[in-house]
């Protein structure tokens, strides 16, 4: 398809693409030929680069078609012909899966790190480690009797173990801060009835996510969206108001359902109206509902500033407004409909995310997965069987040993693969 008299590897040649059979020329384009190994399956690999009009890109595939043995790629066909010839292993994989469905800032680097190799070295290293240790323990089986062995092998052997097993650990105790960066930090929107959760919503979102009404009990089930908050991942949900008295049996339900998805959620924003009715505030005074205000990363939003009167100070009122109720959170001052407070707003959820879940993922490679942390505990496991033996239970040791390896290949592809592969190559774009 590309007339050039000479090709070179890997070098970059401007040229006619023609039609293989009628020699019709499609376009002028790029082509960079990739010969096997040294490409991104392993095997032989051609690139060509046309513009982007719909008509040339149908008219270079359906050349491409007319051309004996050649298809269409399946869905993550590339990556998986690079995992089959050992150019990528598991870890990889997922975040070159990770990369394509990246939104934000912080996903897009998490996932170029896994991409290129930052998890598979860490636990392949650890895998390892462990194969030798089990040679170890295995040497000792064999020749322990002939006295071929020095003194304290076993010992030795069950220090490390103990060494390595506290590393995984370490690892493990997180605080999920991968899995949270690669999936989104879930933040809720709680508070009593039209103190303007639906409308901060809808100003994150900057369209209209949920319904806006002065009427009470509106939002009766959760709303949801996801959000790119100073290039870190959020995902935001409204939740019904929280009410005592007037609420139907529909709106009870979003009530609890309001109240599970607050404790559950990584960070939440308590609403509060400047200018509240007089009367009891039932909100401040249920124990169950004050009771979010003692979890970690509760923040009080005190909305509609700007119907204070106009001489007012802003935040002092709010302080005041915080001591009158015992409130000891952060207060930020608010109008969604003025903006006023928004930038401060922005700004502490990006440093509060970026200081509890984006720090630590920076300094080291974090978990990112479910399904690595479930093959660390199952290595754990056996780890902590193996420290359980002595030199008498050296094989059951030397088992152990095994198991814990095997937990940890199962998560770079050594074993175990077929399952894991279908289901992550159904998330890859067709040819990727």
């Amino acid at each position: 398809m590309v007339r050039a008299k000479t090709v070179r590897p890997r070098y970059a040649h401007v040229g006619k693409i023609v039609h293989p059979r009628s020699g019709e020329v499609l376009d002028r384009g790029v082509s960079v030929w990739f010969p096997g190994p040294r490409s991104y399956t392993g095997e032989d690999m051609l690139e060509l680069h046309v513009h982007g009009g719909t008509a040339v890109v149908s008219s270079v595939l359906a050349a491409l078609g007319a051309i004996a043995q050649v298809r269409m790629a399946e869905a993550g066909e590339f990556s998986r012909r690079a995992f089959d010839n050992d150019k990528l292993d598991l870890t990889a994989l997922e975040g070159v899966a990770d990369l394509i469905n990246a939104e934000t800032e912080a996903q897009r680097r998490l996932a170029v790190r896994q991409a290129h190799g930052e998890l598979f070295e860490m636990y392949e290293g650890w895998r390892a480690a462990l194969v030798r240790l089990r040679a170890q323990a295995e040497a000792y089986i064999d020749f322990a009797e002939e006295e071929a062995i020095e003194d304290g092998v076993y010992a030795r052997v069950c220090a490390d173990a103990g060494a390595l097993a506290s590393r995984i650990r370490a690892h493990l105790d997180d605080g999920r801060q991968g899995e949270i960066l690669r999936n989104g930090v879930a933040l809720s929107i709680v508070g009593p009835p039209n103190s303007g959760k639906s409308t901060l919503l809808n100003k994150l979102a900057q369209r209209q996510v949920a319904i806006v009404s002065p009427i009470a009990g509106t939002t009766r089930d959760i709303v949801e969206t996801t959000l790119d908050i100073g290039g870190y991942p959020l995902v935001v949900r409204d939740t019904a108001g929280l009410r005592d008295a007037g609420a139907d049996v529909i709106e009870r339900e979003g009530i609890r359902r309001a109240v599970t998805a607050a404790r559950e959620a990584d960070i939440r924003i308590c609403m509060a109206d400047a200018l509240p009715a007089a009367g009891p505030e039932p909100f401040w005074a249920n124990a169950e509902w004050r009771a979010l205000l003692d979890l970690p990363h509760t923040f009080v939003v005190l909305n509609k500033v700007d119907t204070l009167p106009p001489t007012s100070d802003i935040r002092g009122a709010a302080e005041a407004w915080a001591r009158a109720r015992g409130i000891g959170n952060r207060v930020v001052p608010l109008s969604c409909a003025s903006m006023f407070g928004w930038d401060a707003l922005m700004r502490l959820l990006a440093d509060d995310i970026r200081q509890s879940w984006a720090a630590g993922a920076a300094l080291h490679m974090p978990l990112t997965k479910a399904r690595h942390r479930q093959h660390l505990q199952q290595c754990l496991r056996h780890l902590d069987e193996f420290a359980r033996t002595d030199e008498a239970s050296v094989v059951l040791g030397a088992e152990e040993l095994r198991a814990a390896g095997n937990a940890l290949a199962r998560i770079t592809g050594k074993l175990g693969l077929e399952d894991v592969l279908d289901a992550l190559f159904s998330q890859f774009c067709i040819g990727k």
